[in-house]
């Protein structure tokens, strides 16, 4: 038979009664959590899907946890890849109070946003009690089942949130800190101003090699041969001269190198003629030199007086003094070797010169490192201004300038001048917008995790047991 005609069987009063009374339990016996949407920044469009999301605006929504003897899930497991959390959680939220202070954000038809008119799997929930996020992974938008002919609250199936480099920028600390460790995060040192060093110099008075010519460079070295110069007449160990090559590579991929230059260490003294030059060592073959002399040539004195300086990123200029007997060829020139300290190691002569009447005056550029002013700050985005390069900040030391960042677009250049975004304006009492000198790259902060290290199954696989002769077995390149 029909239904009772007496009975409205859910009309609109009815059913906003039933709303209100579902709302009014949530403010008593629920719990404030923040809904965060995941907006979508890139999509991968062969196979559609989301490889980049940001999750910037958060949304206080009263929720009931039906979890009442704790978390679901099957709590903490031991993987392959380490302890692994699955705590699961089960919501219950308002239909109404979604659509009120959620919903009508996203009204504008936001494409980033994609799904606006209800909660959607892949948002996020952040979970005050436990201070923890939480991904939705199924929405129930039908139970209770059409009560009085209408649909009233969404039940939110939960888990714990793997993060996956996601950019979480709510501007609340208490949100954005639970990704501040995860992910992959790069460690830049920052220079602030670093201090020029200072080297010494003398002068050989008695015939000494002033210059080392390349004649062949030779090929196959594996690393920078031995240079051998002869011994000097005066039979010395100190009159003898001394030199190192500088290789270079022998093209794009390759593994060997070739002899670039030959620089000097010791000029030495007491030659009657040009000393003769051999390379040896470092599997390679082939290179060839021949050495001039010449009478009051250049020395770079490495006698404990010498301050190697701070924060050079690369090598700087070094200028000697003009010879008196005004021949530009007469004229010192040397380079400077920078160690991964950021400090001078060692000045080397490309040219000893001659004619030098008393000791040269050798000056060494400042290190490039001329602004160091600043902080930075959590998300902020920072950019380096030779690169192009932009990151997330993850964390800023302002006592030892290292910079841990995410979400790394492209590769930043060492000794380029990185500036933040944030203004004053932004953060208020907190300084300007930071500028620094980068003065060290470093890699993933999970780059020694035990389990992501394959160098020695790559080693034995190159010992034999796996065959790579064939570079593509699909196909050429």
């Amino acid at each position: 038979m029909p239904l009772n005609p007496f009975f409205l069987q859910g009309s609109a009063s009815e059913q906003r009664l039933v709303q209100d009374l579902i709302n009014e339990q949530l403010k008593i016996f629920g719990v404030e959590v923040f809904y965060m949407p995941r907006k979508f920044v890139g999509t991968d469009d062969v196979m559609k899907e989301n490889v980049v999301a940001r999750f910037d605006d958060s949304f206080a929504l009263e929720a009931y946890v039906q979890n009442y003897e704790g978390f679901a899930g099957s709590g903490d497991l031991m993987t392959k890849f380490g302890v692994r959390t699955t705590d699961e959680l089960t919501l219950v939220i308002s239909r109404e109070r979604y659509e009120d202070f959620v919903s009508t954000f996203y009204q504008d038809g936001n494409e980033e946003t994609k799904l606006t008119s209800r909660p959607k799997e892949g948002d996020l929930i952040y979970f005050p009690l436990s201070d923890s996020l939480f991904e939705v992974k199924f929405v129930e938008h039908e139970q209770p089942f059409y009560q009085l002919g209408k649909l009233y609250m969404y039940q939110l199936t939960c888990e714990l949130y793997e993060y996956e480099d996601a950019v979480i920028d709510t501007s609340i600390a208490d949100i954005d800190d639970n990704a501040e460790d995860d992910g992959y995060i790069a460690t830049l040192t920052l220079a602030g101003f670093g201090n020029t060093a200072t080297f010494n110099t003398g002068i050989s008075t008695d015939n000494g090699v002033n210059t080392i010519t390349l004649i062949n460079d030779g090929f196959g070295y594996t690393s920078p041969p031995a240079v051998a110069i002869s011994t000097s007449p005066r039979g010395l160990a100190i009159a003898n001269a001394t030199a190192v090559a500088i290789t270079t590579s022998s093209g794009a991929g390759s593994t060997t190198f070739s002899v670039k230059e030959v620089t000097i260490t010791n000029p030495g003294f007491g030659y009657t003629i040009p000393p003769v030059i051999t390379f040896s060592g470092a599997g390679g073959s082939g290179a060839s030199a021949i050495a001039g002399i010449g009478t009051n040539v250049v020395r770079i004195l490495l006698d404990g007086t010498q301050q190697g300086g701070s924060k050079y990123t690369s090598p700087p200029v070094v200028s000697i003094s003009t010879s008196p007997s005004g021949l530009s060829t007469a004229n010192a020139t040397a380079v400077a070797v920078v160690s991964a300290a950021g400090t001078i190691s060692d000045v080397r002569l490309t040219n000893a010169g001659f004619g030098y009447a008393s000791a040269p005056t050798l000056t060494i550029a400042n290190p490039s490192t001329g602004i160091g002013t600043g902080n930075f700050f959590l998300n902020e985005v920072v950019k380096g201004q030779s690169s192009l390069c932009t990151a997330r900040v993850k964390d800023w030391d302002a006592d030892t300038n290292i910079l841990k960042i995410s979400n790394i677009a492209t590769n930043f250049a060492l000794g380029e001048v990185l500036v933040g975004s944030a203004t004053t304006g932004e953060f208020p009492g907190m300084g300007q917008t930071a500028s620094y000198t980068i003065f060290k790259i470093g890699l993933d902060d999970f780059q020694d995790d035990a389990f992501a290290n394959n160098l020695v199954i790559e080693n034995e696989a190159d010992s034999g047991l796996v065959d790579f002769s064939e570079g593509n077995p699909f196909g050429s390149f």
